[in-house]
């Protein structure tokens, strides 16, 4: 299962992806999480791709094969001024889907400019999320800084930081890392965007709340099950603030449910994207 590689530009850097799809059908833009890369939503991309849609899954600025930032700007404001910077490139209403970081980026650059947005798609993104929650993501940069002996031990990594399942099979994650001369293995990304300052800073959650008051698109958020970061209580906020927002559950997820199988997602997706007809750009 590979697609086309594109490149796209993104606020003053080239961003990669991989597309499937007709490039002259309706746009389903995929965004994945801090720390991924566009592997994450490869496959939700191509069953969107198969269902019609042009599906792109995008690796974020300082991700996988995309530009790292020249300023060294990884603040959530910079992933959605790409967000926006990519809206223009496309004819046609674009689809927002993103994780995390993603997401986080999608509902902000695309609650900007409604008139180019069909849907906005999140995966477990919430208002006021707690900023312990944030700790294990913290420690998982940090240790990721110096490298791993084996893919085993970047596995162990992912699910004890991340809480992730251990991946079954560690060799798969060769293709989202890269080895060094020492033969230590690195994530694929700019070790800078793990930087303390990027993550979940005061700034962040202001930017998210805004975002959440000011978005008239077509919004949905599917809150992971046993999420450490999306709850009751910030699901509620982000309902007060977007009453049109739509709430769907993921059962037996954890926050970074689209890190492997997403078939599930695609198929509320492809839903949504049923019950939401495509207008002329206006």
């Amino acid at each position: 299962m590979r697609g086309l590689t594109v490149s796209y530009r993104g606020d003053g850097l080239e961003l990669s992806g991989e597309a499937f799809g007709d490039p002259g059908a309706s746009p389903v833009l995929f965004f994945h999480g801090g720390g991924q890369s566009r592997n994450a939503w490869r496959a939700s991309a191509c069953q969107v791709g198969e269902a019609g849609y042009y599906g792109i899954a995008f690796d974020l600025r300082g991700h996988g094969d995309s530009e790292w930032a020249s300023d060294g700007d990884y603040h959530v404001e910079a992933f959605a001024r790409d967000v926006e910077a990519l809206l223009s490139q496309f004819k046609r209403r674009v689809t927002l889907v993103g994780a995390s970081r993603g997401g986080q980026a999608a509902l902000i650059g695309g609650s900007r400019h409604p008139a180019r947005i069909r849907l906005i798609m999140l995966a477990d993104v919430a208002p006021d999320m707690p900023d312990d929650g944030i700790d294990g993501i913290r420690q998982f940069f940090a240790e990721g800084a110096n490298g791993y002996v084996s893919l085993d031990a970047a596995a162990d990594a992912l699910s004890h930081h991340l809480g992730q399942p251990r991946v079954a099979d560690p060799a798969r994650l060769a293709r989202s890392m890269r080895q060094d001369d020492k033969g230590r293995w690195h994530w694929h990304w700019d070790p800078a965007t793990g930087k303390h300052e990027f993550l979940h800073p005061l700034s962040e959650n202001e930017a998210v709340l805004a975002a959440a008051a000011r978005v008239s698109s077509p919004l949905v958020m599917v809150r992971a099950e046993l999420s450490h970061l999306v709850n009751d209580t910030n699901t509620a906020r982000f309902k007060a603030l977007a009453s049109h927002l739509d709430v769907l559950t993921a059962p037996n997820a954890g926050h970074m449910f689209t890190a492997d199988r997403n078939d599930a997602f695609a198929a509320q997706l492809l839903a949504q994207l049923a019950r939401c007809p495509e207008e002329p750009i206006g």
